[in-house]
């Protein structure tokens, strides 16, 4: 099954699809060039078809696929941004696909973007979307599905939208049924970055600038009666992940990672900025204690972000192609590179699914030939 790889990033879906015997990636298409740069590293892209700009495909120079995958671009679509759809530049990315299915009508469609897309502008959007292709011939089925329920140890959930020519196909690729992740267990309330959550449940979803002391990665309640404990799940990486410990409210995430007893506000008063961050070092002398307070020492614990290779582990990335990747980008591109990516591990399963059903499809095809015959 040959396959044209559109938005392609540093290369989730190849590195998905490329698990699977028979698919061959025919070309690819990337605007940004440290992503391409990325994405050469990692794959053989010598004699394939490839074109810097959706906006600039010439459908009748490429070469023919069956399969078109495309990550397109998500940010006017998501809860986090303007939401401005269709009305923001990116948004209308879609509408290159389409442009791209009409000419050249590949057998299968696999579509990724953030959930957002399904209730944008009331649903106007999605329905816009379903709309098109239809129109086109084909039919579309999709569902959100969450990566922790896939082998790699973080939340996020995208939808996935499969397109496909043939009635038969209904069904067989989606929806997945399983579920292996566990629930979030909120312990205290208030707002996003204040939350606190207990650690024996999955985390929530990594903000976009994460990397620090808490922030829109949530707050953990570790028991210091049981000693400090990891968490399984790590939270969705997304393409600003280079914040560090910012400044701004709900832009930090990280993990513990014990070394020496530091002084710190109680989890759900980490975002006051009275007197700074609200860190003390040991021997240092404690902020002055008043009613609305109440201070503490967390034993043994510092906070980190994640390292650029935590998070591509966290997206189904291998050791070595995480290696490859730090050979050529700056810390602050492979964070951006890793949020923007698709989960490999999901879109392995998701091809293993359109592999069974492509052969399926081939032995009933011959089946009738003969009968025919």
């Amino acid at each position: 099954m040959k396959y044209f790889d559109m938005f392609s990033g540093i290369g989730g879906f190849r590195a998905g699809l490329s698990q699977i015997d028979g698919m061959q990636c025919i070309g690819h298409c990337e605007i940004d060039k440290y992503a391409d740069k990325s994405y050469r590293s990692l794959f053989n892209t010598e004699g394939e078809w490839f074109c810097n700009d959706a906006a600039a495909i010439k459908p009748e120079e490429m070469p023919d696929f069956n399969l078109l995958c495309a990550g397109f671009p998500c940010q006017s679509f998501s809860i986090a941004g303007k939401r401005r759809g269709f009305d923001d530049t990116r948004g209308t990315m879609f509408f290159h696909i389409a442009g791209l299915v009409r000419k050249k009508r590949p057998e299968y469609l696999l579509l990724e973007n953030v959930p957002g897309l399904l209730n944008h502008d009331k649903g106007r959007t999605f329905t816009t979307i379903l709309g098109t292709l239809s129109e086109l011939g084909y039919h579309v089925e999709w569902q959100v599905l969450n990566s922790k329920d896939f082998g790699v140890a973080q939340s996020r959930r995208r939808i996935y939208a499969f397109g496909f020519l043939r009635e038969e196909c209904a069904g067989k690729v989606l929806p997945f049924t399983e579920r292996n992740g566990q629930a979030l267990k909120q312990i205290i309330g208030g707002s996003q970055g204040t939350r606190v959550y207990d650690i024996t449940g999955t985390s929530c979803t990594l903000a976009a600038s994460s990397g620090g002391q808490g922030g829109k990665t949530g707050l953990y309640f570790v028991d210091l009666d049981e000693g400090t404990r990891i968490t399984d799940i790590a939270r969705c990486i997304k393409s600003r992940y280079n914040s560090g410990i910012g400044n701004h409210k709900g832009e930090n995430s990280g993990v513990l990672e014990c070394e020496k007893p530091i002084p710190i506000l109680r989890p759900d008063r980490l975002n006051k900025r009275q007197n700074g961050k609200r860190f003390r070092l040991p021997k240092e002398p404690m902020f002055t204690i008043i009613a609305s307070e109440i201070h503490g020492i967390l034993q043994n614990g510092r906070i980190r972000r994640l390292t650029p290779s935590e998070c591509l582990r966290l997206q189904g990335f291998s050791e070595e192609q995480i290696d490859k990747l730090k050979a050529v980008n700056s810390d602050n591109q492979l964070y951006k590179q890793a949020g923007n990516a698709v989960t490999v591990n999901v879109v392995k399963a998701i091809g293993e699914r359109l592999k069974k059903l492509e052969d399926e499809l081939k032995k009933e095809d011959i089946y009738g030939l003969q009968i025919k015959g």
